[in-house]
């Protein structure tokens, strides 16, 4: 039986793209995305998790309920994971589990139809309309508000390292992009995105929200796109750098690293000890690296100052955190990570795909399309529906 995660708490959303599997184009069904959340809700209830219109009508939004386990989190995403796609099967459409979609053209994709949508399609203009991206986001919660800001600072160097595990964007508008993680070139363009800024306290980080709100800037903290942030409604600190990973398992073994993470630094606080902290100029770099190149190219070992192979990176990250695995009963998801290595990551094997139809004598939409086609399995794939 799963350990609980003692103190901490961990909830994980996820957000779809809904596509018709004839045409592998995003559904241009505008009343879809209302009737799939409604077979969602009538099959789930709020102990398992919630289901939300995204800003695309051809996107879902789902959530799991507040859990204190990864195995409790891998089982009720499970469940709204497996709702949404017997859904979509029911009115002839299917989830894709990707930061982007191969081909699908923002100009001619409608937003959700709700006051915060629309607000944000107003105020940001042809920047919201580029938002035809997906991501995963973790949250892990915390009972003290400055822990959270404590653990804010640090754990930032570590995002780049996450990031490369769930890259799943490497086509946009039908074009080979070159990057693993797209999404992140389109995200970047909002404000408020990018590594958060630094807080000695919390209430330094509300007196500087506050001074957003006051002035009309902003309504609350949801609108702080940092890659990870303090939540504006829950005592979480909520992972978004993400992709959404194809594999629902991938997404678990990401959410148990993140975990074991917040909890090895907290560990290091209870023994006033901390991790070393670098600027922003130095995370950006291994966050430049991996969006560009996933993890093939390695990240960069700031204490050596030298390029690291990305899966000698990740066993020290295993054997940093082993204890903490056994705190929270998650040592075969966290493991779960060579195998994404192996396997590589979803942006590998989208463009595998792609490659090996071309290679077949394919044109660059049938390829695209057997990109699609991986797509709609691998969003199942060991889920029943």
């Amino acid at each position: 039986m799963a350990k609980k995660i003692s103190s901490l708490t961990i909830g994980i959303e996820e957000e779809y793209l809904l596509v018709d599997p004839e045409t592998r184009q995003l559904t241009s069904d505008t009343g879809v995305q209302e009737a799939v959340i409604n077979d969602v809700l009538k099959e789930v209830d709020e102990t398992i998790g919630f289901a939300t219109p995204e800003f695309l009508k051809a996107q879902v939004e789902v959530g799991t309920a507040v859990c204190r386990s990864i195995g409790e989190a891998r089982e009720k995403l499970v469940h709204m994971r497996g709702a949404v796609a017997r859904s979509a099967r029911r009115h002839g459409l299917a989830p894709i589990a990707a930061s982007t979609h191969p081909t699908a053209n923002w100009q001619q994709l409608q937003h959700t139809d709700k006051e915060r949508y629309n607000m944000l399609a107003n105020d940001l203009k042809a920047v919201a309309q580029r938002l035809v991206i997906c991501g995963m986001h973790v949250h892990v919660g915390f009972d003290d508000d400055d822990t959270r800001i404590d653990l804010l600072n640090q754990v930032s160097y570590f995002l780049p390292h996450l990031l490369v595990l769930t890259t799943s964007s490497p086509f946009w508008r039908g074009h080979n992009t070159g990057l693993k993680c797209y999404r992140l070139a389109v995200f970047d363009e909002l404000p408020r995105t990018g590594l958060p800024e630094r807080f000695e306290s919390w209430s330094e980080y509300q007196r500087h929200l506050n001074m957003l709100i006051k002035a009309g800037v902003i309504e609350d903290g949801s609108k702080m796109w940092w890659d990870i942030r303090p939540h504006c409604k829950f005592p979480t600190l909520e992972m978004r750098i993400a992709d959404i990973c194809t594999r629902l398992e991938d997404g678990i073994t990401v959410a148990a690293l993140y975990a074991c993470l917040l909890s090895m630094l907290q560990r290091l606080r209870r023994s006033n000890q901390r991790w070393r902290m670098y600027s922003d100029m130095l995370i950006n770099e291994n966050r430049w690296r991996a969006q560009r190149y996933g993890f093939s190219q390695g990240l960069i070992d700031f204490g050596k100052a030298q390029i690291i192979d990305y899966a000698d990176l990740l066993e020290e990250l295993i054997e940093l955190t082993a204890e903490d695995q056994e705190i929270l009963g998650c040592v075969r998801e966290v493991a779960q990570a060579r195998e994404i290595l192996h396997r590589g990551s979803s942006a590998d094997n989208q463009v595998r795909v792609y490659n090996e139809a071309l290679a077949a004598n394919k044109t660059e939409q049938q390829a695209l399309d057997d990109v699609v086609d991986w797509l709609i399995d691998e969003t199942v794939h060991d889920i029943p529906v």
